[in-house]
């Protein structure tokens, strides 16, 4: 005897999304339900190709449908990223879903590393990502990305962006030599991200991530400004010094209206590769706890290793040249945060446009 389709969506919605807090078929997650001599199929659509709790969704979703009598389940996962909405992003970037600024309140603590390997661990996951260098005086992205030909520009004035290893690509660096200091002031700052988000043909994108300049200065104004963003991810290493500047760069994204989608913690920790000896260098978990008390969430932690530091030089990073070392895999879990919490962004415009009120709380 066939179980009938009602029967199935209604045993799915114990089958809960622990980040949305709602069941997969209240969120549309659940489509093509089939079911012929107990032979059960459907597919679950995920917001996110770098959903975390992909596998765990999935099990649930097969362990209630043979619940049922089912002989055979068989679950296809796919994913459509969702939009963030903003009426002048759709104006001036209708292709791109999510625009995540990655900040930083000081220098030398690894954001551009880490920008350039969640865009390449997002890409790898199935995402279509673009990477814009929006760190004017101090552009890093060209070589981090293995990347030195300026990009091209378009019969219509529009620039085609550059492309490594799947992921597009734009940045002042490609346009001034590598010695040359670039000494603007605001008006010319901004005149540039203007031109790097309205004048680049970015395309189809799930993200762009944007790697900022540390601090809170002209260049993050005008972004904030200039279009909606879906939320900043702010970089920190463990110490207090760099936390209570980080402070600053989350203070600052709060009073451009610009939501945290969570804090970073960077060379968290260093194991020595010969002996194995473990060693806090800057400290560790001070920005999960900073994370903590700032009521934002805490999207994972990346190790001090030699290895990320001279594969981001020779313009291959980790998440690229060993995907499947212990680095590659923390970047790839904090990827899979930050995705996480760009859904929950989008989930929570959806119910407020929709006037669904649900309480959509961050669990780490």
């Amino acid at each position: 005897m066939d179980i009938k389709q009602d029967q199935i969506l209604d045993a799915l919605r114990a089958v809960k999304d622990p980040d949305l807090h709602r069941d997969i078929v209240d969120l549309g997650f659940v489509k093509e339900v089939k079911s012929c001599d107990g032979i059960v199929s459907f597919t679950i659509e995920l917001t996110t190709p770098a959903c975390p709790v992909r596998e765990q969704l999935k099990k649930q979703a097969e362990d209630v449908v043979k619940g049922l009598g089912a002989k055979q389940v068989d679950v296809k996962m796919t994913s459509q990223v969702r939009t963030t909405p903003g009426e002048n992003r759709m104006q001036m970037l209708p292709g791109v879903k999510n625009i995540i600024p990655v900040a930083s309140g000081k220098g030398g603590v690894g954001k551009s590393t880490v920008s350039a390997n969640l865009a390449l661990a997002l890409q790898r996951m199935g995402a279509k990502v673009g990477l814009m260098d929006a760190d004017v005086y101090g552009p890093s992205i060209p070589t981090i990305m293995g990347m030195s030909q300026a990009p091209q520009m378009k019969s219509d004035e529009k620039m085609s962006p550059a492309e490594s290893h799947g992921v597009k690509i734009m940045s002042i660096g490609f346009f001034i030599k590598t010695e040359q200091a670039v000494v603007w002031r605001g008006p010319m700052l901004h005149k540039t991200i203007q031109k790097f988000l309205g004048g680049v043909e970015w395309g189809e994108l799930d993200y762009l991530i944007v790697d900022l300049p540390p601090g809170t200065g002209d260049v993050q104004l005008s972004l904030c400004q200039i279009i909606p963003l879906t939320g900043a991810a702010v970089v920190s290493t463990p110490q207090d010094v760099a936390l209570n500047v980080a402070q600053k760069a989350i203070s600052m994204f709060h009073q451009l209206n610009c939501p945290i989608l969570g804090v970073i913690e960077n060379m968290s920790g260093f194991e020595c590769p010969k002996c194995g000896h473990h060693e806090d260098i800057f400290g560790q978990g001070g920005a999960k706890a900073a994370a903590e008390r700032m009521n934002v969430p805490f999207l994972g932690a990346i190790p001090l290793q030699t290895v990320i530091r001279t594969s981001a030089d020779s313009g291959k990073p980790i998440v690229v040249s060993d995907p499947d070392s212990p680095a590659a895999k923390a970047f790839i879990a904090v990827a899979e945060n930050l995705a996480a919490q760009a859904s929950i962004r989008a989930f929570k415009k959806e119910d407020a446009a929709s006037g669904v009120a649900q309480p959509l709380v961050w669990k780490s």
